[in-house]
């Protein structure tokens, strides 16, 4: 065990994570350690912290994290006021009432940069993620289809909603929840969801359609505009009136800044509900999401519930309630602190170099890109037939060097392809790409000389 040197700070106390020498004879260092129970004495605070930490660092480097869009990276500034606004419960608007504002301030910035109309008040909340932004959207779009059922005396019994086999697992999740029929449309020969495919899932009972801006798989845009065209073509010959929720859990934060000409938001008027993840190119740490509904009308009343707590009346939407202000606080920083021409840069700069990373990783010889980091700032590559290694080699050879990236197949109807895929943030310079790839072009070396290749299958691995 390392020697940490003593350093005292104000009041002779030692520092966070430097211990004094005589900690080692303390009970933590030779006793074991209470993991599934709780000790019969506590630990002294710089011990306990020492003891969780220590084990903290067995986890991977959150900055060579390839896998994951969630942001690992803020400036001190921001970590200061996250600090600051942690024991403020962003539920509790009476006695906060300044996050609410700073809320409801989140929640118009991007209506407008969504493009509501912006004749009235923001329709929308914070959620602790995409996942939970997507449950509620969902959800409105159930009780909107149920209402006007029961107005035509139709039947209500039966709902469906209509979604690309390659959308992430929260949508399954719903439908499974609320008792929605999931119509799971195969992808193929594209990765996404097209128009044809979508409306021909379509009936009476649909109760929407889900739109992905930015495939967690390759990172694709799915044609919004393209699929709401064939929705009105669908109603203009007496079909049902199909709406469309937007499910921008990564594009949301990246196509308003880099790709302004593209249809996908409030502009296209089948899209009634957006969510997007504030802990993904919102920049901000987990958990932050965002759910934005057209205008109120496109919220039942029915779901919202009007709260009598700690003294005030409050409107509220969720599923969850008490939790810490910081990530709205973050959000409201990062839309200060960057504005619309600070984001323009960074989703620049990403793309810019997940173009570049995609070019270099497809010249080094084995691999063949399956995209390029023309939609959000990730792609997804695979081996070139005749290659006697498979993705599963590559992924768990890189880990040798810190790198985690994902190796996975293809939705169903594509499940024959497996690819690795990579996302990068704005953590990610061009040294550090540069870096990834003198890295990948040494272990190809290696595998080419080993003997034998593993089992083509993938370890457990986290693709969102």
């Amino acid at each position: 065990m390392a020697l940490h040197r003593h350093v005292s700070g104000p009041g002779g106390q030692a520092k966070l994570g430097m211990r004094p020498q005589s900690e080692f004879q303390l009970p933590a260092e030779v006793d074991e350690v209470p993991r599934l129970r709780l000790g019969p004495v506590g630990l002294p605070p710089g011990v306990a912290y020492q003891v969780v930490h220590d084990e903290l660092l067995l986890d991977g480097n959150a900055r060579l994290n390839l896998a994951t869009f969630v942001t690992t990276w803020m400036d001190r500034q921001a970590d200061a006021l996250m600090a600051e606004c942690t024991s403020k419960n962003v539920i509790d608007k009476d006695e906060y009432p300044q996050i609410a504002e700073i809320e409801n301030r989140c929640v118009n910035i991007l209506s407008g940069l969504w493009n509501a109309s912006g004749d009235e008040e923001a329709t929308g909340c914070s959620t602790t993620g995409s996942s939970e932004a997507c449950m509620l959207g969902g959800l409105a779009l159930k009780w909107s289809w149920r209402q006007r059922r029961i107005a035509a005396g139709s039947p209500a019994d039966r709902p469906n909603l209509v979604m690309g086999t390659n959308v992430q697992v929260v949508w399954e999740k719903f439908c499974r929840y609320w008792d929605v029929e999931a119509r799971l449309v195969p992808v193929g020969p594209a990765t996404h969801l097209t128009a044809e495919a979508a409306v021909a899932h379509c009936d009476e009972n649909t109760i929407g359609v889900v739109a992905i801006l930015g495939s967690t798989f390759d990172g694709a845009y799915e044609p919004v505009l393209d699929i709401a065209n064939a929705l009105d073509a669908l109603a203009a010959g007496g079909g049902p009136d199909v709406p469309i929720h937007v499910d921008a859990a990564s594009g949301g934060f990246v196509a308003p800044f880099i790709d302004p000409d593209l249809l996908w938001d409030f502009r296209i008027p089948r899209v009634v509900s957006i969510n997007a993840s504030g802990h993904k190119y919102g920049l901000v740490y987990p958990g932050i999401g965002w759910v934005v509904w057209r205008d109120a009308s496109r919220l039942p009343d029915e779901l919202v519930f009007k709260v009598d707590y700690l003294g005030g009346e409050m409107p509220t939407f969720s599923l969850n309630f008490s939790r810490p202000g910081s990530q709205v606080a973050a959000q409201y920083y990062n839309f200060l602190r960057l504005g619309f021409d600070g984001y323009r840069r960074v989703m620049s700069a990403c793309r810019e170099n997940a173009r570049w990373l995609a070019r270099e990783i497809g010249n080094l010889g084995p691999f063949e890109l399956v995209s390029e980091g023309d939609g959000i700032p990730a792609f997804a590559f695979r081996m070139h037939e005749g290659v006697p290694y498979t993705v599963y080699d590559v992924s768990e050879a890189v880990r040798t060097r810190g790198w985690l990236i994902p190796a996975y197949r293809l939705p169903p109807n594509l499940e024959d392809i497996a690819v690795l895929r990579i996302v990068v943030r704005d953590d990610m310079s061009r040294d550090l790409a540069e870096d990834l790839v003198e890295d990948l072009r040494r272990l190809i070396k290696r595998l080419e000389r080993q003997p034998q290749v593993m089992a083509d299958s993938p370890r457990t691995g986290f693709h969102h």
